[in-house]
């Protein structure tokens, strides 16, 4: 596991930046870091072979792509470890957490239309060893993970 301590500054405005926008080149991004494009590059390639940077994706409003439909689905299984690639085979299913609590696992999942995600519901409550679902339909997003950015100062001391 990494330590929020192991990184430096110039570290951690970069992660701050990427999880902002990964979007521009190394020139844009170094000019504004106030580094040499060389030396960002060789930083970001060091973030990466330590998995701290795992790839660079476009944040999405799927509703705004037409899935007005989105929820959570608690699964409660006697054996989760079976249901898992049965879940990751099912293209609705936008996330699985696996989690601690009363449920085994949690997934993400969205459909165009009410019909879509029901049936995708009955379909996971189908899969051997689900022995049963609660479903909470998302009605907005306040803040997602997609939004979130490590706080550098946790653990500093005043």
């Amino acid at each position: 596991m990494g330590d929020l301590k192991e990184f430096d500054d110039l570290d951690k405005r970069i992660i701050e930046m990427l999880c902002t926008s990964s979007q521009g080149s190394y020139r844009q991004l170094a000019k504004q870091l106030g580094v040499h494009p060389t030396t960002l590059i060789q930083r970001v390639k060091v973030l990466e072979s330590k998995g701290v940077i795992t790839g660079y994706r476009a944040k999405i409003d799927y509703v705004a792509m037409g899935y007005d439909y989105c929820g959570l689905v608690h699964i409660y299984s006697d054996d989760i470890a079976k249901v898992y690639p049965k879940l990751v085979d099912m293209p609705e299913v936008m996330a699985i957490y696996d989690v601690t609590g009363e449920a085994d696992a949690i997934v993400m999942l969205a459909g165009a239309t009410r019909d879509d995600f029901s049936i995708a519901v009955k379909r996971i409550n189908s899969i051997d060893h689900v022995l049963r679902t609660n479903t909470s339909i998302i009605l907005g997003t306040v803040k997602s993970s997609s939004e979130f950015i490590p706080d550098f100062r946790s653990g500093e001391k005043d």
